[in-house]
């Protein structure tokens, strides 16, 4: 257990788009220090890496010489890096997270994987606002997948208000990451996923059980964000302004306007970067307010998904609720969104 007069020492393993963000959320957090961060690679993400003050270390062993080689100032191993951490967040490709475990648990080293390994890897995975008691203490956890927890973000708001009975859903994925959009992705057609439900709703089932949720994804000819669409039956007859209400309940739903010119993804993408979000982070679920509709007792509602960032503040709550550091779920969310301004630009 961390000590109570120190801050949570933080190492990252792994610097790519999810880890980048982590190691910048990690840096602003006033309660924790980045040790340093672990990756294998010898390309300009390190070199920024090192121009930010970061210290750089070794995923593997065997690429040592070959990060040195590359003019790379490597302070050592991961192992070595284990060693000065509490607690360790694993951003790497999956599989890998979940071959690393073994590792973190035989150093004594609590750890953090992504969505894209299983719930087994850990046997707990998070959303700040519906699991943060569970993983109090724990030995590890998963925050869920960037469209997960959009999920488990707005049906957590309704299930809150009574409101939630059973939800429908197509999510509308984006091709690949933005900055891989010259190795992959697809051109002038949808790919629809191989099976009903997709894998995101009984991944938010993971986080809360009680969710009656199906999925439908559909993959598209765009890198910016995901885009989602839902049918929710809702417990009861009720008004747009309840479920509206519900939504606003939650410090990481942000209630966007069509009327406001916020018609699309990009529009919203720009917006984050005018006001001046780092790397055009929107760490909220983007749910257009003027598009939800209510009729007797089905609410229909549309929203925007940044696949880079929206987990970030996640793994920063995951951080202190392992480490025992913050108890109260919503003290850490509050220290969270302040530290990363979340709902500043939508208040």
């Amino acid at each position: 257990m961390v000590a109570p007069q120190g801050k949570i020492r933080v190492a990252l393993n792994g610097y790519g788009v999810i880890g980048k963000r982590v190691a910048d959320a990690v840096a602003g957090q006033g309660d924790m220090e980045l040790v340093g961060i672990a990756d294998i690679e010898t390309d300009w993400r390190m070199r920024t890496a090192l121009q930010k003050g970061f210290r750089l270390f070794a995923s593997l062993e065997d690429r040592v010489d070959a990060m040195r080689k590359a003019s790379l100032d490597v302070t050592g191993t991961l192992d070595d890096l284990l060693k000065d951490a509490d607690v360790v967040v694993d951003c790497t490709p999956k599989p890998i997270g979940a071959k690393n475990a073994e590792r973190y648990r035989q150093r004594g080293v609590k750890f953090i994987v992504q969505g894209g390994e299983k719930h087994e890897v850990t046997g707990h995975s998070f959303v700040a606002e519906t699991s943060y008691a569970s993983a109090l203490g724990r030995e590890a956890t998963r925050v869920v997948s960037c469209n997960t927890t959009s999920i488990v973000r707005t049906l957590t708001a309704l299930k809150n208000a009574g409101l939630l009975k059973r939800a429908r859903g197509t999510v509308m994925r984006r091709a690949t990451d933005p900055w891989e959009s010259h190795k992959g992705g697809i051109m002038n057609t949808l790919v629809p996923e191989d099976e009903i439900p997709s894998h995101q709703g009984p991944d938010a089932r993971t986080v809360d059980p009680e969710l009656d949720v199906v999925t439908i994804a559909v993959k598209v000819p765009e890198t910016l964000a995901h885009l989602h669409s839902w049918s929710v039956q809702l417990t009861r007859k009720a008004r747009k302004e309840d479920v509206i209400e519900a939504f606003r309940a939650s410090s990481r739903i942000a209630l966007i306007r069509m009327s406001d010119g916020l018609t699309a993804l990009n529009a919203v993408k720009e917006l984050m970067a005018d006001v001046g979000r780092p790397r055009d982070n929107l760490y909220e679920v983007a749910l257009w307010e003027d598009l939800v509709t209510v009729r007797d007792d089905e609410a229909f509602y549309a929203y925007m998904v940044d696949n880079q960032a929206i987990v970030i503040p996640e793994t920063i709550d995951a951080i202190r609720a392992l480490t025992g550091r913050e108890p109260d779920g919503d003290a850490s969310i509050a220290k969270t969104n302040a530290a990363l301004g979340v709902g500043l630009p939508f208040a």
